[in-house]
Formats: C-alpha cells, sequence, structure tokens
C-alpha cells in the first residue's frame, strides 16, 4: 500500500455560463472564489474557476470549466464522479435546506448515510451535490452574508464514483492509489486513506445498469477527482507504481500553474488525477486578492488581449 496521497486535492466539473457558475458557488455553496483562469489544454478560450474554503486548502477546491459557450454538453452515466460532498456542521443541515429552498435550489431531504447524516443538492447544470455533517472537520469555512461560521462547508468530505462493475475500480483505489475499504451499506461502498473522514474518503455506487456516461469536457459533468501528493517526486514514484501495476494510461506532468498534475483512466472509467500540494494559489496574487482578476499562465500573457475578447463577461461578487 503506497504512502504518497495524502486525500483529495480537488474536483473539476463542465458547467454552463460562467456567471451561473460563480453565483452558485460563492452565493448558495459559500464558497471563497480564489482563481480567475482559462483552460490550459487544446485549442478553445473557456474559463477554469476555482472555489475553496477561507484558506483556499487542498482538500477544498473545487473548479469548473463553463462549457454553455462553446456549445459543447457532456453526457451523464457510469463511470464518472456522480456526487460531490462538502462538510459542515451536523446542526446546520436544516439551515441548508432552507437556504437551498430560499434560493430555488433543488435538492432532497436530510438522509442518514454510513452514520452520517447529509442533504442532497444539485447545480444548475444538473451536478449532484451533498452536504455531510461532519462535526469532526475543523477546517475553516468561508463566512458570507447569509452563511455563518455554524453553517459554512468547510471542504470536501467525498466523492462517490459511478461504476457498473465495483471489483476493478476497487483494486485500483487499494493497489493504485494506497485506500483501504471500511465498510459496504446497499450499493455504496467506502474507502478512506490515512485518518479517514473529511477529504479522505471515496465511495463507490454501484449501478450496473446505467450506461456509461461521456469523458469529454464538457457541460452537466464532473471530468475528474484530484487527489493529493507532496511534490513532483512523489507525483513520478506513484506514476510509476501505477505503470508498474499496469495502469499505463497516465499522462506525463503537466504544469498546472498552481499545482502539477498526472491523469490517470481508471478502470471504472473515471479519470483520476495526480495533483502536487508544494505550489499553491498565491503564486501570482495575494492570499487577501485571490479571484480578483483574471490571471493567465505566463505562457499564455502574450496573447491576453485576444484571450480576454473570446471570453464571457464575469462579475466576481466576492470583490467589492
Amino acid at each position: 500500500m503506497n504512502p504518497f496521497i495524502t486525500g483529495i486535492h480537488h474536483v473539476t466539473s463542465g458547467v454552463a455560463g460562467a456567471q451561473e457558475d460563480i453565483d452558485f458557488f460563492t452565493q448558495i455553496v459559500g464558497q471563497r472564489m480564489v482563481k480567475q483562469t482559462i483552460l490550459f489544454d487544446g485549442d478553445r478560450n473557456i474559463y477554469h474557476l476555482y472555489y475553496a474554503n477561507k484558506n483556499a486548502e487542498i482538500g477544498t477546491v473545487m473548479t469548473s470549466f463553463p462549457y454553455k459557450q462553446a456549445g459543447i454538453y457532456a453526457r451523464k452515466g457510469s463511470g464518472q464522479v456522480k456526487i460531490t460532498s462538502y462538510t459542515a456542521p451536523e446542526s446546520s443541515l436544516e439551515f441548508w435546506t432552507k437556504h437551498f429552498d430560499k434560493h430555488g435550489v433543488e435538492h432532497g431531504s436530510i438522509e442518514t448515510r454510513f452514520g452520517q447524516k447529509r442533504v442532497r443538492f444539485y447545480h444548475p447544470a444538473g451536478l449532484e451535490f451533498e452536504i455531510v455533517g461532519d462535526d469532526s472537520d475543523k477546517r475553516a469555512g468561508y463566512v458570507t452574508e447569509e452563511i455563518s461560521d455554524a453553517e459554512a462547508v468547510r471542504g470536501f468530505h467525498s466523492v462517490t464514483m459511478s461504476v457498473r462493475e465495483v471489483r476493478e475500480q476497487e483494486n485500483f483505489l487499494i493497489e493504485g492509489l494506497g485506500f483501504r475499504k471500511t465498510g459496504e451499506e446497499g450499493p455504496y461502498h467506502r474507502f478512506e486513506i490515512g485518518e479517514g473522514g473529511a477529504a479522505r474518503t471515496v465511495f463507490l455506487i454501484h449501478e450496473p445498469d446505467v450506461p456509461q456516461g461521456s469523458w469529454i469536457l464538457g457541460c452537466g459533468t464532473v471530468h475528474h477527482v484530484a487527489f493529493a501528493v507532496a511534490n513532483d517526486e512523489e507525483a513520478m514514484k506513484l506514476k510509476l507504481h501505477l505503470e508498474g501495476l499496469g495502469y499505463t494510461d497516465a499522462s506525463e506532468i503537466k504544469d498546472r500553474n498552481y499545482f502539477h498534475s498526472v491523469y490517470v483512466r481508471s478502470p471504472g472509467g473515471i479519470l483520476c488525477e495526480i495533483a502536487t500540494s508544494d505550489i499553491g494559489f498565491a503564486t501570482d496574487e495575494p492570499m487577501d486578492k485571490l479571484g480578483s482578476g483574471i490571471l493567465l499562465p505566463p505562457w499564455f500573457e502574450h496573447r491576453r488581449a485576444e484571450v480576454i475578447a473570446t471570453l464571457e463577461p464575469i462579475r466576481n461578487p466576492q470583490v467589492k
């Protein structure tokens, strides 16, 4: 069992409109907008937006690509991250249901799974989320005019991967990434790494009759989940470990400006990223100004005017 991964690093999804997404995460979920940049791959100019907790910690970072402008829509199905779950104090779950009602956000009722209460809710693009009651998570939530510290989300609890078959994805999580299996409940299988709990948990949901979803970057699906390692050396060790097991669909190390990444396609179809934790979001703007303007990586700066002219106008409501 390898010791490289420390937990979830970030989750990346395709959404619809950019401003709609910003409003959802900053006003509804109450995360802090920490970065406005663009897609580093391909030939389309698409925003890459980042949201996190108060301190922009690894394991709290949700990122999105607004693909409505490009007219590209992904197909939901198995072989994808189905649910992204945040933690918040357990006593806040009633607040969250009322908060969702106030803002017209589709949501479920409070239910319990693996001994933890949770409430499901939905992004305007159809992405599925949960708030999980977890009083043991002491990370700093971001406070807004409507969401106090007593209710604020702390960061990720887990991701739930939809798979048609469990066994090979289970082997990948255990032998490949170093998770251990810690429980089953109905179609759900729980895996934890390190101390387990918040940001160190992955669920598989067995959905044998759900057709395979698409793998493209497009509106309406989670594209990948990233797991955190310390640095490039650890990322390379894990890449070689995965390749040695036969998971040879692993990329070279890619420079994402705020972290370095290796991507690997897991047996169940879910794209997993190995992301380093040693760079962070304050590399090109101070912590107290995160998310205040559009930032491009150095290799795009010479095209700044061209790139910005093609992007839809946006406003970060957290910048006064």
